[in-house]
């Protein structure tokens, strides 16, 4: 999917957990089947994963997780994946790593979810993260998630050049022109996700029970994580997840913009390297009503 990407497996992950982890060396690895675009998942026994960025800049998110996640945890009603330790590189693997909590279920592309439910109950974990104490958090990196808008315009644009035809310009542009002009954010930055798609979200029983995946988790604009009413909710359940949100207008617009930006930017990105991350940005531009 990129350039410099580094390959792993199940052996080169039993390699690493036998050296630097040998308490769980006995523990039986195998691969996780997923879309993700900056790890490789291998489940490592029954409670546990191992986390192996394939690409450099994918390595922050291990420390980013090991010392917010904790901090966070206690104030959210969804579990998180805390993690358990850090691996460093050897065996010819490059990166630092980690190993984290498992959580069983499903992610929300494959389990059985009512949808008008977990609007309520995402709807309830982003506003206990958005309440979540701030302090030390880290300052923001330029057009990271959760920055204005704006930051991202030029890449919003030159996706959508390298996107020609395959996209309606003109409805994409109007959605997007809509949300970098709407009001700016002018109340406290809070915490946000940055990446509550479908398959970083977790289902059992029917249910919404676990948030993975913090590496977009960021201090700002609290419009970011609207974006589930886009790639996961429909008709009632969207309803339900902006009544519960209670964003202004302007912040609706902004989130319609967070929606359109990450789906364009990902399509000419993953076009001939991962169908199903173009299937899910093609579902999220055709919620926002741009696919002509």
């Amino acid at each position: 999917m990129h350039d410099g990407q580094v390959r792993t497996d199940a052996d080169l992950a039993g390699r690493l957990i036998a050296s630097q982890f040998p308490q769980w060396q006995r523990l039986p690895i195998t691969p996780v089947e997923s879309f993700g675009t900056d790890h490789d998942v291998y489940r490592l026994g029954e409670a546990l994963s191992v986390r192996l960025p394939v690409i450099a800049w994918a390595i922050a998110q291990a420390d980013k997780e090991a010392l917010w996640l904790p901090r966070l945890a206690p104030h959210l009603p969804l579990r998180v994946p805390l993690t358990l330790g850090i691996g460093q590189p050897e065996s010819g693997y490059p990166f630092t790593w980690s190993v984290t909590e498992w959580l069983a279920g499903e992610d929300a592309v494959n389990g059985d979810l009512d949808l008008t439910r977990a609007a309520e109950d995402l709807a309830g974990f982003v506003s206990a993260l958005r309440a979540a104490p701030r302090d030390g958090a880290p300052d923001r990196p330029p057009g990271a998630r959760g920055s204005p808008l704006a930051e991202l315009d030029a890449n919003m644009r030159d996706a959508l050049a390298r996107l020609g035809d395959r996209v309606d310009r003109t409805a994409v542009e109007r959605v997007w022109d809509e949300a970098v002009e709407a009001e700016a954010h002018h109340g406290p930055e809070v915490w946000v996700h940055g990446d509550l798609l479908p398959g970083n979200l977790i289902v059992a029983g029917g249910r919404l029970t676990g948030v993975i995946d913090f590496g977009g988790l960021n201090v700002g604009d609290p419009a970011c994580d609207l974006q589930p009413a886009w790639s996961l909710f429909e008709a009632r359940s969207r309803e339900v997840y902006r009544a519960v949100l209670g964003p202004d207008e302007a912040a609706w617009l902004r989130g319609r913009g967070w929606s359109a930006v990450q789906a364009v930017m990902a399509l000419p990105y993953y076009w001939d390297t991962n169908p199903r991350i173009v299937r899910q940005s093609w579902r999220v531009l055709a919620s926002l009503g741009v696919m002509g």
